[in-house]
């Protein structure tokens, strides 16, 4: 598979997922909480949704270097990259989602609605559902019995530079 397969492959493994978790830095460790995916767009830019009075808010403020991570009990993802506040109110209306009422009482016009756009600059990812599962199987299966370690494949596991 080429580095553009990849960066496809980890586009469509991401796009399997509607929460993922947002990984910040504090002044003295890191803070993790889960987001929903209010928009994904190729090359691995999400876009989130918050309250523009979040401690997250704050923290990237500080330091807008993060990590979203995504798992499923075949697929893991992880992608390092810069987060940045967004108060678009056009972008705001065009991602709107009926359900951010909820936390969001004023609608699309709600005073404190801001977007996190996650800007990723690389990304890892295992995927072993589907065929790479079986694959996977497959292969642990005769690793096992002849004591080698198994080996992947960029469909499986891939580092990727975005």
């Amino acid at each position: 598979m080429d580095t553009n397969d990849a960066r496809s492959h980890l586009h469509d493994v991401v796009n399997d997922f509607e929460v993922g978790m947002l990984v910040t830095h504090t002044a003295t460790h890191l803070h993790a909480r889960p987001m929903a995916i209010a928009s994904l767009e190729d090359g691995i830019v999400a876009y989130l949704v918050t309250d523009i009075n979040s401690l997250k808010v704050d923290e990237i403020r500080v330091n807008p270097l993060a990590l979203l991570t995504f798992q499923s009990a075949r697929k893991f993802v992880t992608v390092r990259g810069e987060v940045m506040v967004s108060r678009d109110r056009q972008l705001i209306e065009t991602l709107w989602k009926e359900i951010w009422k909820v936390w969001f009482p004023g609608g699309k016009s709600d005073p404190n609605i801001a977007l996190l756009k996650f800007t990723a600059h690389e990304g890892e990812y295992w995927d072993n559902a589907g065929m790479q599962g079986l694959k996977y199987v497959y292969d642990a299966a005769k690793a096992y019995i002849t004591g080698e370690t198994p080996q992947t494949d960029d469909a499986q596991h891939a580092k990727i530079h975005l």
